[in-house]
């Protein structure tokens, strides 16, 4: 499920726009990052012209700025609006949930368990952001509310420049694993209200951990 839209400039600006998405959600291209069309552009093999493209659709998803002096710049969220995110994704993932325990096939309930499983045995963090990925994913996809989808897709992207994946924390992979089997009982026992109840605590576990590496980040040197 990829909600990015294609771009004017055809298959090359929607690879250039996609690219950088990825840069974005693995960190090579952080928060504060100039975007410098000539370096992107040699990096990709591909003329300016696609890579301008991909930066303005970046712009109008509210994940790149432009600067004085500095031109655009990948944007870097405040405390407040970390807050407002994922106070956003929980009632949005916890409208997903109650919708999925009763619109969701019993094929998508084994194929979150599945994910589920693969996550508890994943060997590092880049695998277990993957496969929490696809379950989140997975889930959104059997509410059947395409406007739901448009919302959350959305939101995500501006989660992709707050940082690494909240997995990485030490236990916060196995502590996630557990929350998912609890949420599945509640899925198939098509029990929208419980669902949506621990969704929702399932989010706000992760906000916790994302909050608490914010401090740390930003903690001066000398009072570690």
């Amino acid at each position: 499920m990829n909600d990015a839209p294609e771009l004017e400039d055809g298959p090359q600006g929607s690879g250039a726009y996609r690219r950088l998405l990825e840069d974005i959600g693995n960190g090579h291209l952080a928060p504060g990052a100039r975007l410098r069309e000539t370096e992107l552009a040699e990096r990709f093999g591909i003329s300016r012209t696609p890579i301008r493209e991909a930066i303005r659709q970046l712009e109008a998803d509210g994940l790149v700025v432009h600067m004085p002096r500095q031109g655009a710049t990948i944007r870097v969220l405040d405390y407040s609006e970390v807050m407002e995110l994922y106070e956003m994704r929980a009632v949005l993932e916890g409208t997903a949930a109650r919708l999925a325990a009763r619109a969701a096939s019993d094929l998508e309930l084994d194929e979150l368990e599945t994910l589920n499983s693969e996550l508890s045995q994943a060997g590092d963090v880049r695998t277990a952001y993957e496969l929490n990925r696809q379950f989140h994913m997975t889930l959104l996809d059997a509410a059947k509310n395409r406007y739901l989808i448009k919302s959350v897709n959305a939101l995500q992207k501006t989660l992709l420049i707050i940082g690494t994946s909240t997995l990485a924390e030490a236990d916060r992979a196995q502590q996630a694993v557990k929350e998912h089997a609890d949420l599945l009982v509640a899925l198939k026992a098509r029990d929208g209200v419980r669902a949506e109840e621990l969704m929702r605590a399932h989010i706000e576990a992760a906000h916790r951990v994302r909050l608490k590496a914010l401090r740390a980040r930003e903690r001066p040197i000398d009072a570690i």
